[in-house]
């Protein structure tokens, strides 16, 4: 049931020097009976906690999260009938967040407002059908919290000596308490979560506690993560303890060069007793921590580290007989979390954290396999559809479009750009291939569109999308440390092939929900894109302009080239992978197609040699490293251990991580037939020197599960399908096997 809003946006008539809380006593209306049920809805401009007489409503944190808040402010629902006393005391607590803290790289605060809100509205319902509603206004006070700073990027700071709960009971006065005004706030922009909230996941404790060259003392988590610390102390009142906070270690000290200007660092001053810190308002992407100021030693049972993230389920499940493709799998799988925290973002550390385009774009199909991600994304698409709309059909760089209020100088001219842009057409279909639910399509559907004629205005007369800015086959391993757009890919080739890509999903979703005039249309501008490349592009050699692997890789993938030209480019992409000794030669818009196209172009050994390759640039290469997560770079950190001199680098960035789709599907030999694996495919291919891999995916009709092995030249593949669910078994060289629901075993020569 929608919410009817009679509350207020309220906000302290001052500033309170660091976070505010909030507060208003409620006494139930007697003559009743019994509370049957009640509601709090609430949402903030910044972050809020909510508590009941000092206990929590919820373990939720962050909310309500980021999103474009011109045009949509979620807001959270909690159920507190079990948590209501005849007087109750109703708390706020209220955090910068995303809405007045720093954002982008560009130094800037406060992009969206300058005053931090509350608008909170609680609805009781009594056995005998009474309604009692309580809502924010301006009878609610303000006061201080311990809660000296709270930024994103920068930490938290908690001065234990100001806590004090009395003003969590009922009858307290506390001091230094003032009054609240009404904000002007439109209400009709309150809108449910369609997403997940974020929540605390697992505690991960220190494995090493040493002291660093410069005496410093440094704590390793053994895991790259996304959270902040809890931390157990007791010591001299008004100590102050300092933890910062860094993915890597350099030259055996924290690698804080990577953070930019994000100082990453919460402070937490002593009250004299036994204090617990837990700097909710912030969250830091790391490995190490640097401890300064501990009072005596510091032991492993005194701090652990508590990872933040949406609220996903697990669904796929990837293993296999190579323990370094399990460790790159898992650094997917961890970067993914990381990166899942209210928006799909680009890193979870350095002054940035931004819900890039590009990067979800390619990394729709593996995510939605690793975990249910179809509410999350769903999310998100509401607020690049907001942002679009606004914009003309223009998809910004990022979503929500915090750049269009700190522009960088070079992205000043902003325009849709391939891949990036394209995120509108691609995730929406990813989810409808991984969840089979067409309404993700239906909702999308004017978005899709919009992009792709914002695109077709954008071609040049030669039918081609070549001129304007774009990012290309960003961070090409060959690029220098400064200029990760110089790929060797050229950028009107990469650009034509996804405008192509996105014209002709948008046709098949156009056809798929009836809309048939635009089928037509949207398919006759996917086949003149297609000409235009193949005109212009394709030369009478059968090599593609730039000759690179990324556009070989687009063209097989994509579908724009006819059957022997198809062939040649397999062969040609071979070559080139071959003569760069099956080290990865593609950035961002290639490597999430390369082995694919490969091993589609029946070049299966060299997919693998290319996947399997150690030394850099490759996947492995940072596992080799001890990554725990995929870098943002192929070489985020050289061989000698010292940091790329790039001045933008990350230790955990899920792009690259693309080719565990590949995985799942290739290696592992699962792969749906229809959307939403209704049937399934079933086509191992393995490769290397595997010997085993087992795949499995908890899908909306039950668990499939894949199995295969090898042994004495034989393939032996068990399937599990659940009731209702078919497919095929392919397996090279042999007839399609149809497979019914339940178990089987199917061993080949």
């Amino acid at each position: 049931m929608p919410v009817h809003w009679t509350a207020a946006m309220i906000s302290p008539v001052e500033e309170l020097d660091g976070a505010p809380l909030l507060r208003t006593e409620v006494v139930l209306d007697e003559g009743h009976g019994e509370v049957a049920d009640a509601r709090l809805h609430v949402s903030a401009l910044g972050v809020f906690e909510a508590t009941l007489n000092g206990t929590a409503v919820s373990d939720d944190v962050l909310s309500p999260g980021w999103s474009s808040y011109e045009w949509r402010l979620r807001y959270r629902t909690y159920d507190v009938a079990a948590q209501l006393r005849q007087t109750t005391v109703l708390g706020l607590a209220l955090g910068n967040g995303w809405y007045r803290g720093r954002l982008t790289w560009s130094g800037q605060r406060a992009l969206y407002g300058d005053r931090l809100g509350a608008i909170a509205q609680l609805e009781v319902t009594f056995a005998d059908g009474h309604r009692q509603v309580v809502v924010t206004d301006r009878s609610w006070t303000a006061g201080p919290s311990a809660v000296v700073a709270d930024d994103l990027y920068d930490g938290q700071t908690i001065d234990a000596r100001r806590r004090d709960d009395s003003w969590t009971r009922p009858g307290a006065d506390p001091e230094g308490w003032v009054g609240v005004e009404v904000l002007d706030f439109d209400t009709s922009l309150l809108t449910p979560y369609v997403g997940p909230p974020v929540v605390r996941h697992e505690v991960v404790r220190p494995v090493e506690i040493w002291t660093s060259p410069s005496g410093r003392t440094l704590v390793d988590f053994g895991q790259n993560l996304v959270g902040w610390l809890r931390v157990r102390v007791r010591g001299e009142a008004g100590h102050q303890v300092t933890v910062r906070h860094a993915e890597v270690l350099e030259h055996e000290e924290l690698g804080v060069r990577p953070l930019r200007t994000a100082e990453a660092t919460d402070r937490f001053v002593l009250s004299g007793g036994d204090d617990v810190f837990e700097p909710t308002m912030t969250f830091h992407g790391f490995r190490y921590a640097e401890v300064e100021g501990w009072p005596g030693e510091l032991g492993a049972d005194d701090l652990e580290a508590v990872v933040v993230h949406s609220d996903l389920r697990r669904t796929g499940s990837f293993e296999c007989s190579d323990p370094m493709l399990n460790q790159l799998h898992r650094n997917v799988v961890w970067g993914l979390k990381g990166n899942f925290l209210d928006v799909p973002s680009d890193c979870p550390q350095r002054d940035e954290r931004l819900g890039w385009t590009g990067d979800i774009a390619v990394f729709a199909p593996t995510a939605a396999f690793l975990y249910d991600v179809d509410g999350f994304l769903r999310d998100w698409l509401r607020d690049l559809a907001a942002e679009q709309q606004a914009e003309d059909g223009m998809v910004a760089f990022v979503v929500p479009d915090a750049l269009k209020y700190a522009p960088p100088k070079e992205m000043r001219d902003r325009e849709s750009t391939a891949l990036w842009s394209d995120a509108a057409v691609w995730v929406p279909w990813a989810l409808w291939q991984a969840y089979g639910d067409r309404a993700v399509l239906e909702t999308q559907y004017d978005s899709m569109v919009a992009h792709v004629r914002r695109v077709e205005s954008l071609l040049s007369p030669n039918g081609l999308w070549d001129t304007g800015f774009q990012f290309g086959d960003w961070l090409d391993p060959q690029a220098p440390p400064d200029d990760p757009a110089a790929a060797k890919a050229d950028r009107g080739v990469v650009a034509t092939a996804s405008a192509h890509r996105s014209a002709r999903l948008v046709a098949e979703t156009a056809e798929l929900l009836g809309r048939g005039e635009d089928a037509a249309s949207l398919s006759d501008l996917a086949s003149r894109l297609r000409d235009a490349f193949h005109k212009h592009y394709v030369h009478d050699d059968g090599t593609i302009e730039s000759d690179a692997a990324t556009v070989y890789a687009l063209a097989i993938v994509f579908g724009l080239l006819d059957d022997g030209g198809r062939a040649a480019a397999g062969r040609r992409l071979s070559e080139l992978v071959a003569e760069n000794g099956y080290h990865v030669a593609t950035g961002f818009a290639g490597t999430p197609y390369v082995c694919d196209a490969l091993s589609a172009t029946g070049h299966l050994d060299d997919a693998y040699r290319l996947l399997l390759e150690r030394s850099c640039p490759s996947w492995l290469y940072p596992v080799t490293m001890g990554a725990t997560t995929v870098w943002e770079r192929w070489d985020s950190m050289l061989p000698d251990g010292t940091i790329n001199p790039g001045q933008m680098t990350s230790f955990n960035h899920y792009a690259l991580g693309a080719v565990a789709d590949w995985m799942h599907r290739t290696v592992g030999g699962l792969a749906p037939l229809e959307p939403g694996y209704g049937r399934v495919l079933v086509a191992p291919a393995p490769g290397g020197d595997l010997t085993w891999a087992t795949t499995g995916l908890q899908t909306r009709h039950g668990r499939v599960e894949v199995r295969w092995r090898r042994d004495d030249g034989r393939l032996t593949v068990e399937t599990s399908l659940p009731e209702g669910v078919t497919g095929i078994l392919r397996v090279e060289g042999q007839d399609d096997i149809d497979l019914g629901s339940g178990s089987h075993v199917h061993t080949t020569a």
